[in-house]
């Protein structure tokens, strides 16, 4: 059953998520990679070329190798190093990463720090409607403890 797909849409990812999604990934092409050296092996290991045995080893192995190379080149193997270079940056940039760091997409950001604020407390129950708070400025004062990640293209912010 696959994994929810972190995509550079999302406002919001753990990096639990993108993890996951990594080794799912990777699983799927390992097994393509051990069932293309299993049928190497299988067919180095007929002596007779000339006999059916031979030649249906040799198909297989050509219908493994093929396999593997059309997953290499498709939209999966490019999530796959897309998500493993997040990854890579992600986790130099937070000591959460395999823990759970909050990613948070850049046009997010403001959202998401008045949400923070109010659900930590740091804001007073009942401020009077005539006070104004800058969410923005905000939002850039607290973008002092997060680190810039890029995600194909799209910049989140990450602590």
């Amino acid at each position: 059953m696959p994994h929810y797909t972190p995509t550079n849409t999302d406002d919001v990812i753990d990096s639990r998520d993108i993890i996951a999604r990594i080794d799912e990934l990777q699983s799927e092409r390992d097994a393509l990679e051990t069932a293309r050296d299993e049928l190497k092996a299988a067919l180095n290991a007929i002596d007779d070329e000339d006999s059916s045995a031979y030649h249906e080893a040799e198909e297989a192995y050509d219908t493994a190798y093929i396999t593997l190379t059309e997953w290499d080149n498709s939209d999966e193997a490019d999530e796959l190093r897309i998500l493993t270079k997040l990854a890579d940056e992600g986790s130099n940039s937070s000591d959460d990463w395999t823990y759970g760091a909050t990613l948070i997409r850049d046009d997010y950001f403001t959202e998401y720090a008045e949400e923070l604020v109010k659900d930590i407390g740091d804001l007073p129950q009942n401020i009077p409607s005539y006070i104004v708070i800058d969410w923005e400025a905000t939002a850039e004062n607290l973008k002092q403890d997060y680190t810039e990640v890029d995600f194909d293209g799209e910049t989140y912010w990450i602590r």
